[in-house]
């Protein structure tokens, strides 16, 4: 169980920054990030309520909500220009997020109550996780692996403004990302800063606009950042129950301020 807690912390930290990298270059934004489109909530949403009804498995559950929720962003791309995405997809976000509520709150059981709650802790511990749901995430996460790799030229290039993808290889896109995002958040549960903080912070070092050296050092820093915690709220006893999420945020405070202080130097 140990060595499969690892695997995931190694999949997410390269899933969430390489999908948030990504979402940056698409939209050629820095606030650019994986769950700005509402894919992050809507892979929670999912979870939720495959848990809650036990009507699929986490990672279908979670596979099939965010897929609806990149159908309408894709669709809304034709309407409005990126800025105008980017709000839309934080609202939409807002809204799957309280759907989500919803759901949680209207568990049938303390115990499934209990398991959704461990599940949004993304302690790596696999509450409810079915060997089903761990051979189709990692299928979900080669899929979008794969998929990074091999848009990246274009990808570089449309980020520096030397060609326009059309809407249906921005959809194509979306699809990957919504791959690499749902291959980690429905089974690790949500995982913030490192699909928004490592990949600024990747720009910040490495000035090369080839998207390929970000999947490279955003990838890094991305895996020591939840190795690091992992290792923290496994063995590192405070005498109270450490969710992994907040605590990379605590424990990445400092770089988010190295972001905006660098930032401020530009």
């Amino acid at each position: 169980m140990i060595l499969l807690s690892i695997l995931y912390v190694i999949l997410s930290g390269i899933a969430l920054p390489v999908g948030g990298i990504q979402m940056q270059y698409l939209w050629r934004n820095q606030l650019g990030d994986v769950y700005s489109l509402g894919l992050g909530s809507a892979a929670w949403l999912g979870a939720a309520a495959a848990t809650m009804s036990g009507w699929c498995s986490l990672t279908v559950g979670s596979f099939i909500c965010t897929l609806l929720c990149t159908l309408v962003c894709f669709l809304i791309t034709f309407k409005v220009n990126t800025q105008q995405l980017i709000t839309f997809g934080i609202l939409f976000g807002t809204f799957i997020g309280s759907l989500g509520t919803i759901v949680v709150t209207n568990a049938p059981t303390g115990d499934l109550l209990k398991q959704y709650y461990l599940w949004g802790a993304a302690n790596f511990r696999l509450e409810g996780v079915t060997n089903w749901d761990i051979v189709f995430s990692l299928c979900l996460f080669a899929v979008g692996l794969a998929a990074a790799l091999f848009s990246a030229g274009e990808l570089s290039r449309h980020f520096r403004g030397e060609i326009e993808l059309p809407a249906w290889k921005k959809a194509i896109l979306l699809l990957a990302i919504m791959c690499l995002v749902t291959s980690a958040v429905s089974i690790c549960g949500p995982i913030g800063f490192i699909s928004l903080g490592v990949p600024n912070l990747s720009r910040l070092i490495c000035q090369d606009s080839d998207i390929r050296r970000h999947y490279l050092i955003s990838s890094a820093m991305g895996i020591g950042l939840l190795l690091i915690t992992y290792l923290v709220v496994q063995y590192v006893n405070f005498g109270i129950y450490l969710p992994v999420s907040a605590t990379m945020a605590i424990l990445a405070l400092p770089l988010m301020a190295l972001i905006f202080v660098k930032g401020a130097k530009r």
